[in-house]
């Protein structure tokens, strides 16, 4: 049974770091793209940042130059470095993880940023 478990969520500071991961298991096939998305209260869920097999990546226009994503194919795990941390990233943060025929979503972690 394929699972994504995220990790690193939590409470931060306004101009802080966070650093979130995403580790797939029972994973028996390459996993192709891998996303995080955010969801804040009473809004819908939006694309962050995505990263191919191959290591490109893509960020939505709010994260641009504070955040990073990355991957570690070898061990089935993405990562979303969160620096300059701003009171609007507020959200639950799930990742996303695309294979043959269908994709995978993680639980989700919190991540709060205090002014």
């Amino acid at each position: 049974q394929v699972q994504l478990v995220e990790s690193g969520g939590g409470l931060a500071q306004a101009g802080g770091s966070l650093r979130l991961s995403c580790a797939a298991s029972g994973i028996f096939f390459r996993i192709g793209a891998m996303d995080w998305y955010r969801q804040a209260p009473g809004k819908q869920r939006e694309l962050v940042a995505t990263i191919t097999y191959g290591g490109s990546t893509n960020y939505a226009d709010s994260v641009k130059g504070r955040f990073t994503i990355s991957r570690d194919n070898a061990k089935n795990t993405v990562y979303l470095q969160m620096n300059s941390l701003k009171p609007e990233d507020t959200a639950t943060y799930y990742c996303n993880a695309w294979a043959p025929g269908r994709n995978y979503w993680g639980q989700g972690t919190q991540v709060t940023v205090s002014s």
